[in-house]
């Protein structure tokens, strides 16, 4: 609630006749960091979009996010120049965005402002579950690297170079709010890195260890990726942790012949 509230979020009004209002939840989230530990506990205010009507209190949108061929090209330009990698979290990165619609919430559950029960909250920055909220996001973010002097990528928008020359160019990679940050220029990553410290919350995560599901070890000798944690959570969550590592996954022993046998009744569990 205090972010809400020094962010500017919403002002109090009465709902003007015939505007309708979304409502609101709380969501309640464990955050895990890269060895599987408990970092924090996190709430967050998640407004309810699916009550959204589009042309009224939404229009477009969409947000580009990085492509995972981007992606695997910038880890690959710093492998081959020897380039540091280092990673920015932004925090409650949905609160920075700039609605252009005007859009009425309920008041969040359990922080009804005293005496004031009949008013609902006009949103002036962008909420988690808004439809809208990752293309205003995005469109916030972009402005800001902009005004630092980057460039957009034509190929993917989510993909931003700082050119001070063809030797110390700056890269940058967006994924919602995961930013990562190459280039050999570390005064120029330093002023960056400021510089976005300047418009957001943002928190220094240091030299890249995890992203979008890869594990990234980075030496001497070049980068090193993983896919480990990742294989790991999803057997978790399937509940074959403890099964037992096979060679082969299926019995060894079986003859197949064509056109025997009954089709699978579900294929699509073996798929």
């Amino acid at each position: 609630m205090a972010a809400l509230h020094s962010n500017g979020t919403w002002d109090l009004v009465s709902l003007p006749p015939g505007k309708s209002k979304v409502g609101c939840r709380w969501v309640y989230t464990i955050k895990v960091g890269p060895d599987g530990q408990v970092d924090r506990l996190k709430a967050l205010l998640a407004a309810k979009g699916y009550t959204q009507i589009y042309g009224c209190d939404y229009g477009d949108t969409f947000s580009p996010v990085a492509k995972i061929a981007s992606v695997c090209l910038f880890l690959s330009m710093a492998a081959m120049c020897h380039w540091p990698l280092y990673q920015l979290d932004i925090k409650n990165a949905f609160l920075h965005g700039e609605l252009l619609e005007e859009v009425y919430m309920e008041q969040p559950p359990g922080f009804v402002a005293q005496g004031e029960f009949g008013l609902v909250c006009k949103l002036r920055r962008s909420l988690y579950s808004l439809k809208q909220s990752p293309r205003a996001w995005f469109g916030r973010f972009s402005s800001v690297v902009q005004e630092f002097g980057m460039l957009r990528s034509e190929a993917d928008h989510s993909v931003f170079y700082h050119p001070n020359s063809s030797s110390q160019c700056i890269y940058l990679v967006v994924y919602v709010d995961d930013i990562v940050i190459t280039s050999s220029d570390q005064e120029g990553i330093q002023r960056l890195k400021q510089h976005l410290f300047n418009h957001f919350q943002t928190k220094d995560l240091g030299k890249l260890k995890y992203f979008l599901g890869l594990e990234i070890a980075q030496s001497s000798s070049g980068v090193v990726m993983s896919h480990r944690k990742y294989a790991l959570d999803i057997l978790e969550e399937s509940g074959m942790l403890e099964c037992k590592p096979i060679d082969t996954p299926m019995d060894p022993n079986v003859k197949l012949v064509p056109r025997r046998g009954e089709p699978l009744r579900d294929p699509g569990r073996y798929r």
